[in-house]
């Protein structure tokens, strides 16, 4: 059964904390193990805010009052504090996306608003408990002493690359149909029937006898032929309009940050 760590950092902006928050969700941590909290979640007194019994009962963890004055001077002026709870082998994978968005250092924090002198800041040995899990990986290396017997853990991040997909528009193809004219032209041959009459002279005397004195009308059909147009419709050709997909291999270069650690002997001095 994997054991789970709390971790606790504080921000400046709710700005910060919320794109903190979006890039640990993308990288699988849930939204129920995340937790904001701003100024509007705490009590209104100022004595409140800067006791240490208060931060100790949110984060479970013993808090020095520099740093529950740290914590207070922080929500007054907008900023909140968001907490992570996740599995001890995801720790690392957490602080270092948490790293990217301006953590606040409690302790540097403490000795640039004069909460704490320099002198004081040096006598800690290492964060408080609240924020021991960030500060192991977080923040910047300090040395750290202890006594003989006493088991110390520095843990050592790492990045990982992780590259997902979205979708974008590429611009639209726009298939319109529309008509259009042009002349065309044909040849046709077209006849014509006219009543011709001839006049002709007869000498024949055997023609006497068919003389016929009675009037007489005889009618002659002319015909002529013109061109008559139509037309006619056909499917000529058809366009089909469908999509086509395609794969190509994009690599993606960037840089990943990782903790190393060096260990060099520092002899006595000798009287």
């Amino acid at each position: 059964m994997s054991a789970y760590e709390k971790i606790v950092t504080l921000f400046d902006t709710a700005e910060h904390a919320q794109s903190a928050e979006t890039n640990l969700q993308h990288a699988g941590f849930h939204d129920d193990e995340i937790s904001i909290v701003s100024g509007k979640d705490l009590p209104k007194s100022d004595t409140a805010l800067r006791e240490p019994g208060l931060w100790h009962r949110l984060f479970g963890g013993d808090i020095e009052q520099h740093e529950a004055t740290v914590y207070a001077k922080a929500v007054e002026s907008g900023g909140v504090v968001l907490t992570l709870r996740a599995a001890q082998e995801d720790v690392p994978k957490a602080i270092a996306i948490l790293n990217q968005h301006n953590l606040v250092d409690v302790k540097d924090r403490a000795v640039d608003t004069g909460v704490i002198s320099k002198e004081s800041a040096a006598t800690i040995a290492a964060p408080a408990a609240a924020a021991a899990a960030v500060a192991a990986a977080a923040l910047p290396a300090r040395p750290v002493t202890s006594d003989l017997g006493k088991e110390q853990v520095l843990r050592l991040a790492e990045e990982h690359l992780e590259v997902g997909k979205r979708l974008v528009e590429q611009g639209t193809t726009r298939i319109r149909r529309f008509v259009t004219e042009k002349p065309v032209e044909e040849n046709v041959t077209l006849h014509e029937e006219h009543a011709e009459v001839v006049r002709r002279a007869i000498s024949d005397p055997n023609y006497v006898k068919d003389i016929d004195w009675s009037d007489s009308t005889i009618e002659v059909l002319e015909t002529a032929e013109e061109a008559v147009v139509s037309k006619s419709s056909r499917i000529a050709e058809e366009v089909v309009i469908g999509k086509t997909g395609s794969d190509h291999v994009e690599t993606v270069h960037d840089t990943v940050r990782r903790q190393q650690v060096e260990v060099e002997r520092v002899p006595a001095n000798k009287k």
